[in-house]
């Protein structure tokens, strides 16, 4: 397993170009003796994503209570009136066709029940991540997808609501995913616009997909010079065998 995260964050931001750091959420059953615990209350979990933008700590199943969703796909334990929100939300939800009663066991839920959950960036995580969020536009994601493939031997599933369960199913199974975000996650995560999506990487083969992001980028930076002066040399009437035009874009 690699051990310097900074290194990784610092390769995944260059060659993705990333706007946001990167995010490692890491289960724990103590948390670092170091790190404090998230003052104050937030709407729910995913918000913690944005606020682990600015520095590491650490939650309490508690500090997910106001998110009966949230707490599900994490298998946090749920009080009494917390069982009671998740099946209200539930019955709404079904009411507005939005989850109906056949969705629900299709969502991932965390195998493991955590006892707290790390936060950090992932350049600065104290603890190794079990996953790693990245808040990327369609290009960006383009490259996790195909690094994901040569890595996988597959291609990353692109998940719909809840958004916070892209973290169970990459925790559970290893595998990268990706997550097309949620109405939810896009209110209480400032940061996660319209044109992002959530691409989420096991933290344990970190390594292997960021040495094969790596060599992605530099190819696609030569691919996408090859395809535009391609593209205006057809429209100048040209008709150029593949040589000509990386002797053109060499020049």
């Amino acid at each position: 397993m690699h051990s310097n995260w900074s290194e990784l964050a610092a390769s995944l931001a260059a060659n993705l170009q990333l706007t946001q750091p990167a995010i490692a959420v890491a289960f724990v059953k103590d948390p670092p003796a170091s790190l404090a615990a998230y003052p104050g209350k937030v709407p729910a979990g995913c918000s913690f994503w944005q606020k682990a933008a600015a520095g590491a700590f650490y939650t309490a199943p508690a500090d997910h209570a106001l998110c009966a969703v949230g707490s599900f796909t994490h298998n946090l334990p749920l009080s009494a009136a917390e069982t009671g929100e998740l099946q209200e939300c539930l019955t709404i939800f079904d009411s507005l066709g939005y989850v109906q009663p056949a969705d629900v066991p299709m969502i991932p839920v965390l195998e493991r029940r955590p006892e707290y959950i790390v936060y950090a960036p992932l350049a600065e995580t104290p603890v190794p991540p079990d996953v790693v969020l990245l808040f990327s536009d369609a290009s960006q994601a383009l490259f996790v997808s195909e690094a994901v493939q040569q890595v996988e031997k597959q291609v990353p599933p692109a998940m719909g609501r809840p958004a916070c369960a892209v973290v169970s199913q990459v925790a559970n199974t290893g595998k990268a995913a990706l997550s097309l975000g949620c109405c939810g996650a896009r209110a209480y995560v400032e940061t996660f616009a319209p044109s992002l999506v959530l691409s989420a990487l096991p933290g344990a083969n970190l390594a292997a997909y960021v040495e094969r992001l790596e060599v992605l980028a530099a190819a696609n930076a030569t691919l996408r010079k090859f395809h535009e002066r391609r593209a205006r040399q057809v429209a100048e009437g040209a008709a150029p065998t593949v040589q000509q035009t990386l002797v053109a874009i060499s020049r």
